[in-house]
């Protein structure tokens, strides 16, 4: 999840277990503990593109990390708290559950988490984008009601509770959401004749109105939407996998981790004499016609070692398109 949402559930969670010894001052360790995973982020700046998205949430998301890590800091926390006779151990305990539920929310987003490393199984339920307005402002609201009151007043455990019940609740709703949508989704298909491989769903950017399916048939994947506004029957849009453009390239290292990193959902594309490779798994900026641009997308660059991953960017167009696109498709088809 982005990086607010992270500090507000790592406040929480400190509020939780230290907030009556120590008051804000718990909100702030576990504000901080909530962010570390997420540093995994600038370590990447200084990597290749490809290897930073390989390490994003893989050992820093894991409860592995959480466990070195969570006693070293209890310690910090237990010498700077002294006075009020915190110990090393609940210090690390407020530590380890920022971390642990750090993890936990981003395994419901579409990128999961790697939370068994070194086991490369990623855990994704897909119920959540990584940034959901009415999963984060409530729970923000809550917080900074805590907050003002006095650690030893009941009514500042009432409310930081009740931002963790109501934060709880929305994820718990976001599976329901995603069973039924799944469900729609596969009357869809069966309408269509179509005969799948897989189906996966996800939500779309902020909400969990408007939902997106991907149908895996044998030479492409089928794109289709859903809202639960729509008054029109669900259409799919044919992407061809063309994976035979990579023939002879397939034990090239670049695109073993390419395939790898996207979980085998991926189709290849070849424009003006260049090779595209397409992460399905986070969807569409655009649907122009039959110059689709995929959210991750990499240019693939022939060198004499082999290929070459390049991103491509990202424009500000791209996201006021989207946000222009998405508004108007969650109203309904």
């Amino acid at each position: 999840m982005d990086s607010l949402t992270q500090i507000v559930l790592g406040a929480a969670v400190g509020e939780k277990i230290l907030g009556r010894k120590i008051g804000n001052r718990a909100m702030l360790y576990g504000a901080i503990a909530g962010t570390i995973p997420d540093l995994d982020v600038v370590v990447g700046q200084f990597l290749d593109p490809l290897t930073a998205v390989e390490i994003h949430r893989g050992f820093s998301h894991s409860i592995v990390f959480f466990i070195l890590l969570s006693p070293l800091l209890g310690w910090f926390i237990a010498r700077r708290e002294k006075e009020s006779k915190v110990s090393i151990m609940n210090g690390a305990g407020l530590v380890f559950w920022a971390l642990f539920t750090h993890a936990l929310l981003d395994a419901f987003t579409t990128w999961g988490t790697q939370l068994l490393w070194p086991a490369p199984y990623k855990l994704a339920f897909r119920s959540i984008f990584v940034i959901d307005p009415l999963y984060t402002i409530p729970f923000l609201f809550c917080l900074i009601k805590a907050m003002r009151k006095n650690r030893t007043d009941y009514s500042r455990t009432e409310w930081n509770n009740l931002g963790l019940k109501i934060s709880t609740t929305y994820l718990m709703l976001t599976l329901l959401i995603k069973g039924i949508t799944y469900y729609k989704f596969q009357q869809a298909v069966e309408q269509s004749g179509m005969e799948i491989l897989q189906l996966e769903t996800k939500p779309s950017p902020f909400n969990i109105i408007l939902w997106t399916a991907t149908a895996e048939t044998k030479e492409a994947y089928w794109i289709g939407e859903y809202s639960f506004l729509d008054t029109h029957p669900i259409v799919f849009k044919r992407y061809p996998k063309n994976h035979e453009l990579l023939n002879g390239f397939t034990r090239d290292t670049t695109i073993k981790r390419l395939i790898a990193l996207s979980e085998g959902q991926y189709t290849v594309m070849e424009k003006d004499g260049k090779l595209y490779f397409n992460d399905l798994r986070f969807g569409l900026l655009r649907t122009d016609g039959d110059n689709p641009q995929f959210a991750f997308s990499y240019l693939l660059i022939h060198t004499e070692d082999g290929f070459r991953a390049a991103e491509v960017p990202k424009t500000r167009q791209d996201g006021r398109l989207l946000l222009q696109q998405l508004w108007k498709r969650i109203l309904g088809n």
